[in-house]
Parts: C-alpha cells; sequence; structure tokens
C-alpha cells in the first residue's frame, strides 16, 4: 500500500480519513492473497468521488473480490450474512446452537425451565461432561444496535432464578455452569463490565478479542447459510426455514436445492461456493 489512509469528502463537504490499512486487513481475513487484495485497493482508489461513503467503498470492494473468486467475497461480507438470519431472533439461535454442537456440544432450542420464581424460555442449552450451560441470544436486525447493560442485567436475573432451582431440575451429577449472553452486534463498556462482575460468559462479534463471534466461525468454518453469494435471498429463507442454518448443513441436504428448481448447473456451483467455505 502507497499510503495507510486518504482523504475523502462526505457528501456534507466534511473530509475525513479513510483507512485503507483496514481494508487491507478485511481483505486478507478473507484468504485472498496479497497481490489480488493490493490489486482490488489499486481499484477502489482509482473510484474514488467526492461524497462517496465509507459503506459505498467497502461495498466496491467486495464487488471486485466477487468477481475475483465468490467464496472469498463470502468470508469477506460474513457480518452482514449474520444480520441477515433475521429479522427474528430464531436463526441466530439455532445458529449459535450450530457451533457450540460441532464444538462437542449436545444442545437444545427453545427450552422451558422452572426457576425459583417463574418459568423461563431458554434460547440454547448446551451439555457437555456432566456440565450444562445456559445461553441467551440476543440478535439485532440494526447493526447501529449494541447490547447496553440492560442486557447482561436482565439476563443475569433469570439465571439466578434457574440456579435457585437447578436441584430440582438437574439430571445426577449434572453441574451449572455461569450462564452466556451471545450477541451479533457488541457490546457496550458498562455491559461488559457488569457481565464480567457477575460472571457472565459474553460473546459478541468482536468480544472476547481474538475469540469473538468471527474468530469462532472462521476458525470453525462454521459459516451461515446467508453468506453465499450465489443463492438468493428467497432461497435463503427458505433453507432457513428448513432448519437448514449452516453452509455445511447444505452439503449433507443438498436435496433442497432441487426443491428449489436450482439448475445442475448452478447448483454445482453453489456447492463448490459452500465446501471451498467449510475447507
Amino acid at each position: 500500500m502507497n499510503a495507510l489512509n486518504i482523504d475523502i469528502i462526505k457528501s456534507s463537504g466534511e473530509k475525513v480519513k479513510f483507512s485503507l490499512e483496514k481494508l487491507h486487513a478485511s481483505l486478507k481475513r478473507t484468504g485472498a492473497d496479497e497481490h489480488v487484495v493490493n490489486q482490488i485497493l489499486d481499484k477502489v482508489r482509482d473510484e474514488l468521488y467526492q461524497g462517496i461513503s465509507t459503506k459505498e467503498i467497502y461495498n466496491r470492494a467486495f464487488a471486485l473480490l466477487k468477481k475475483n473468486k465468490s467464496y472469498f467475497a463470502s468470508k469477506y461480507k460474513l457480518k452482514k450474512a449474520i444480520y441477515e438470519l433475521g429479522p427474528t431472533g430464531f436463526p441466530f439461535e439455532r445458529f449459535v446452537s450450530a457451533i457450540l454442537m460441532h464444538s462437542g456440544y449436545k444442545t437444545e432450542v427453545g427450552t422451558i425451565l422452572q426457576g425459583k420464581c417463574v418459568t423461563h424460555e431458554i434460547d440454547v442449552i448446551a451439555r457437555k461432561n456432566s456440565e450444562a450451560t445456559i445461553i441467551e441470544c440476543k440478535f439485532h436486525s440494526d447493526e447501529g444496535l449494541n447490547c447496553n447493560v440492560k442486557i447482561p442485567l436482565y439476563i443475569n436475573s433469570r439465571y439466578q432464578d434457574l440456579k435457585d432451582n437447578w436441584h430440582k431440575l438437574k439430571k445426577k451429577d449434572e453441574s451449572l455452569n455461569p450462564g452466556w449472553v451471545v450477541t451479533n452486534t457488541r457490546f457496550t463498556k458498562d455491559a461488559i463490565q457488569y457481565g464480567n462482575c457477575c460472571g457472565l460468559y459474553l460473546l459478541s462479534w468482536d468480544y472476547p478479542i481474538n475469540n469473538g463471534l468471527k474468530d469462532k466461525i472462521d476458525r470453525l468454518g462454521l459459516y451461515p447459510i446467508t453468506v453465499s453469494t450465489l443463492l438468493s435471498q428467497r432461497e435463503k429463507q427458505f433453507l432457513l426455514s428448513r432448519s437448514v442454518v449452516l453452509c455445511r448443513d447444505l452439503i449433507n441436504d443438498k436435496f433442497y436445492l432441487d426443491h428449489l428448481g436450482v439448475s445442475e448447473t448452478r447448483k454445482k456451483k453453489i456447492l463448490d461456493e459452500i465446501s471451498k467455505l467449510c475447507n
């Protein structure tokens, strides 16, 4: 890169710095090699114009990456793909459950448990080695909404009510681990401070550092079906409604593409894309 930052003029006339270094890092995370990344950066730099937004710059980089290799582009749009698990939070709960299953847990989604005072519907219960973990998922379809301190406060009160009644609920010799809060966005500083203080495990897009949701997905190759650049929105929603949440689920249940009327040529391209993602 010739320069780490460049000046862009917003539509308001304000001049701001845009970090090519961050764009470079996001492109490299897809697995694209340095030559391809630098080609895209040079092309993006040449196409800047007055009033361009940061979002437009990233969209242009995505389009160029997709033209080069579609499965690289799929990784690049991972954050957006998580938002596409909405508008309800249920597909996100199934996605979190799937990540835990592939990490060796047995999971249940949408279970009703009796607390000391009231009943609670639990998003995900994960079991492993005679230990149970209660996981609450907070899905936001709006990128601007983060989880503030009210969320862990509320979830911790529910967790404590269940903990107080766990001796009546637990299976033989099954202990209860600290509760989890998982979100597709971010936690505020106060939410992290409270969660750490009361013993909740917090998992967000980029928290804990180097072990957040995006890190786990990349490390395990557990990409949501919505990450595909070749499937249409209608096709993605159809698959989600059939509990096909992960790309690797579609590899095992590819007959759903026949139900959707996908041609053999296109089916081959779709399966090739997601196979490369999973590997």
